[in-house]
C-alpha cells in the first residue's frame, strides 16, 4: 500500500537546474526520514541529500554541497531536491527512500535502512 513516487527528472544542460518532487502515501510521513540517491551506469548507488521528520535538519554529500537543496512539505507528504548548476557528472538514475530511522549523516548514507523505495526519476545532463 505504501507508494513513494518521484517526478521532475529530465535533460538539461550543463548549469542548468531541476527541482525532483518526491510524494509518499501510505505510511505516516511525519514518522520517516527522507533520502535522495542516485545511481550513474555501472556505478553503485551513492547518496545525494537527506531531511529528518521536521525538515530542520538536512545532509548534503560533498559532490553537491552548495548546489542541491533538499526540503519538505509535511503538508503535502512531499519531499523536493532543487538541483542548480548540474554537471554532467550528476546524470543518474534519482530515488527517493523513506526511513524509519532518526536523520543524521550517517544514516543518510545507509541505503539498507530505508525501507521505501520510488522507481527513480532520470536525469541527465549534456556537456
Amino acid at each position: 500500500q505504501v507508494q513513494v513516487v518521484e517526478s521532475g527528472g529530465g535533460l538539461v544542460q550543463a548549469g542548468g537546474s531541476l527541482r525532483l518532487s518526491c510524494t509518499a502515501s501510505g505510511l505516516t510521513f511525519l514518522d520517516y526520514t527522507m533520502a535522495w540517491f542516485r545511481q550513474a551506469p555501472g556505478k553503485e548507488r551513492e547518496a545525494v541529500s537527506c531531511i529528518n521528520w521536521s525538515g530542520g535538519r538536512t545532509y548534503h554529500a560533498d559532490s553537491v554541497k552548495g548546489r542541491f537543496t533538499i526540503s519538505r512539505d509535511n503538508a503535502k507528504n512531499t519531499v523536493y531536491l532543487q538541483m542548480n548548476s548540474l554537471k554532467p557528472e550528476d546524470t543518474a538514475m534519482y530515488y527517493c527512500a523513506a526511513s524509519r530511522v532518526d536523520s543524521t549523516a550517517t544514516l543518510c548514507q545507509m541505503d539498507n535502512r530505508f525501507r521505501y523505495w520510488g522507481q527513480g526519476t532520470q536525469v541527465t545532463v549534456s556537456a
